[in-house]
């Protein structure tokens, strides 16, 4: 009988251990679920004119900060103060702050760059009939620039 006894016990543990599973990742999904960033959980307003579209796929006008490396977020733009904002080009200054990723990148500390940025060769927006967005960003530097990148370069925007 204590056999028996110990045998139910056990699957009494291993039931409740997947009972707790289950709501575990029920939970989690749950969180998951509503904790989606506000430019993707609330509809955006139909832009017009030309924008910036940011790594979520929002449009910017004019934005405060704009983060360059989407996967990592190891690359922002901060700080920014636009001088001009117009249907060909837009200007403005600010500070990159770059991860400097030694000894690695979870350990690393960022670094501010001073930083001129210009957002250029607007392109039709799909999905987006009265808007445009910038298709690339030219950095330059007035100083140092962080390594091993140039002390002007121009990427493209493919968001």
């Amino acid at each position: 009988m204590a056999t028996t006894a110990s045998s139910a016990g056990r699957r009494a543990g291993r039931i409740g251990s997947r009972a707790r599973a289950a709501l575990f990742w029920g939970a989690a999904g749950l969180l998951a679920a509503t904790t989606v960033p506000a430019s993707a959980a609330e509809p955006m307003p139909a832009p017009s004119g030309v924008v910036v579209v940011d790594c979520f796929g929002a449009p910017q006008v004019r934005p405060k900060k704009y983060l360059l490396a989407c996967g990592d977020g190891n690359n922002q733009l901060v700080r920014l103060r636009w001088s001009s904002w117009g249907p060909r080009t837009a200007t403005a200054t600010g500070i990159d702050m770059v991860n400097n990723c030694r000894p690695y990148c979870a350990a690393g500390r960022f670094v501010p760059y001073p930083v001129r940025v210009t957002l250029s060769h607007p392109k039709p927006w799909p999905g987006h009939a009265d808007a445009s967005r910038f298709t690339m960003i030219r950095l330059v530097y007035p100083r140092a620039a962080p390594h091993p990148v140039p002390h002007d370069v121009t990427y493209r925007l493919v968001y």
